[in-house]
């Protein structure tokens, strides 16, 4: 019995490698034009250095976005639009970041404003002597109030800055690798806040919300400038992100700005010694409210086989970063790549059947807007704890996202669809040469393809070589053009437009996990 049912076993399998069998000379074509003419280096710069920082609802996230447009519709891609996600509030960005220390001695300093912040007092330049806190409390905290109020002011840190003995760049080693594809289901290979004890949840939140009220309370007692620092910064990169919030409503936050860890320890030694520290600083920054709607950008590659043509395989990555750098590895490498990717397709006059559909997301750093709200309107909604599903959810056979910096593909998260593993397997052996041969059940998260997973679409990230991306350029000022791996991002492209292709072509759509469970939090 057990070589029959064993025959039983394999035979769905076999079957499955059977069709999956690549089209050579579609692989072929895709190759030569992603590795000999392309063009992501290009795409790169115009969403970097000459878009500028593109913070949700900013003038560089518009800028970015229409130019996506613009240059999709020049590929020869059709209904090129941008689409609202619906309401997400004020667009802001920065005009003039000026901090240095007057005394004891002068020194510029590396300084950046928080998003959402406001302006130092009339717009213009202001000198004062840097009030210290230190309290870990809101009652120690009281004491401080009326030293606060015009005033510049840090809060203690404990952070130690301590020599880095491991390089910055790094691409994931074989045994990482073996790791990852021997992962089981249910193993995300790391401690997720799901599975966190009760007692250690709590005891974060607390600390959370102690912050958050303090910060509050400085806020409420109006300082001219907030100096702050993250303990992760070093060697002049500083990790920056949201100092204030972009509601519509909200008040907006006192001028704040990022240190660098350097910078604002020394001021702190400084004043701990009893010396008395001057900053001068003119910060300006501008919100902007004649538009509270966010963005997407959307174009097509129509499908071509009668029979399947209105189905749909996307792709994409999210096209707005933080505002400290021109987030060139978060995330205008994914949406580079995705673009090109759709480039090579078209450039080397594939027709695919069905049809292919590129998102370049917007406010992805804010909370997945653009991808869950996109998802909403044409897929699936919870609704009273019930689902409701939009006929467009059943024909989207796969959507793929890139998000994990300029690195090479060495694989996909198959986000526990274990179905796929076969289909997946059989796709990357052509580029087992380019080092792109892992498929591991686990999931990345954070990122767009989870707002297709939420609704029953299969959604998938790829997995890449993290080069600086955790050290270095992630949400930092650091996150420049001169980050990219040309050669890397090339390699991605391909294979992105493999997959794309090849989803497009085959009888069947991607196998598709069960519809998710809605939890009482989930329906609300």
């Amino acid at each position: 019995m057990r070589k029959p049912l064993l025959l039983l076993f394999l035979i769905p399998w076999i079957m499955n490698a059977q069709v999956e069998e690549p089209d050579t000379l579609a692989l072929s074509k895709i190759k030569k034009e992603g590795l000999e003419n392309s063009k992501v280096m290009d795409f790169a710069f115009h969403l970097t250095d000459v878009s500028g920082p593109r913070l949700t609802a900013s003038p560089g996230f518009l800028k970015a976005a229409n130019w996506s447009k613009t240059r999709l519709t020049e590929m020869g891609l059709e209904n090129a639009q941008l689409e609202s996600w619906g309401d997400f509030g004020k667009g802001w960005e920065q005009e003039k970041c000026y901090v240095a220390m007057r005394t004891p001695y002068y020194t510029p300093l590396i300084a950046q404003p928080l998003a959402w912040t406001g302006s130092t007092p009339g717009r213009g330049e202001i000198s004062k002597e840097v009030v210290l806190i230190k309290a870990t409390d809101t009652v120690e905290l009281e004491k401080y109030l009326d030293k606060i109020k015009g005033n510049i002011v840090m809060q203690w840190s404990d952070d130690e800055l301590s020599p880095s003995f491991e390089p910055d760049g790094a691409r994931f080693t074989e045994s990482e690798l073996f790791e990852m594809a021997t992962a089981f289901a249910g193993n995300s290979g790391g401690r997720s806040w799901a599975t966190m004890r009760a007692a250690e949840r709590e005891r974060r939140m607390q600390q959370f919300r102690l912050a958050r009220r303090v910060q509050e309370m400085i806020n409420e007692a109006k300082p001219a400038l907030v100096l702050k620092m993250n303990g992760r910064g070093n060697d002049g990169t500083i990790f920056a992100s949201s100092g204030g919030s972009y509601d519509k409503d909200a008040d907006n936050a006192p001028a704040s700005v990022m240190l660098s860890s350097d910078d604002y320890l020394r001021i702190q030694r400084l004043i701990s010694a009893g010396e008395k520290v001057t900053i001068e600083a003119n910060v300006k920054t501008n919100f902007y409210t004649s538009d509270l709607k966010g963005y997407n950008v959307i174009a097509e590659i129509p499908g071509t086989d009668p029979a399947l043509k209105d189905e749909i395989v996307m792709l994409g990555g999210h096209l707005d970063s933080w505002h400290a750098a021109t987030g060139a590895t978060d995330n205008a490498a994914g949406c580079a790549v995705m673009m090109e990717a759709v480039r090579i397709i078209k450039e080397s006059g594939l027709q695919p059947k069905r049809t292919i559909r590129i998102a370049l997301w917007g406010g992805e750093e804010q909370g997945l807007h653009g991808s869950r709200n996109y998802a909403k309107m044409h897929f699936a909604e919870a609704i009273d704890g019930e689902w409701d599903i939009k006929p467009e959810q059943q024909k989207v056979s796969a959507y793929y996202n890139l998000d994990n910096g300029t690195g090479r593909i060495r694989g996909v998260y198959l986000q526990g669809n274990e179905a796929v593993r076969p289909i997946f397997s059989k796709w990357l052996e052509p580029f087992a040469d380019m080092d792109a041969k892992t498929l591991t059940i686990n999931n990345t998260g954070g990122t767009d393809h989870l707002a297709f997973d939420a609704v029953g679409i299969p959604g998938f990230q790829f997995i890449q070589d993290r080069i600086e991306y955790n050290t270095r350029t992630h949400h930092t000022n650091m996150d420049t053009y001169d980050h990219l791996v040309a050669d890397d991002l090339k390699q991605a492209a391909v294979i992105v437009a493999t997959f794309v292709y090849n989803t497009a072509q085959r009888e069947e759509q991607i196998p598709r996990k069960d519809m998710p469970v809605l939890s009482d939090s989930a329906s609300r």
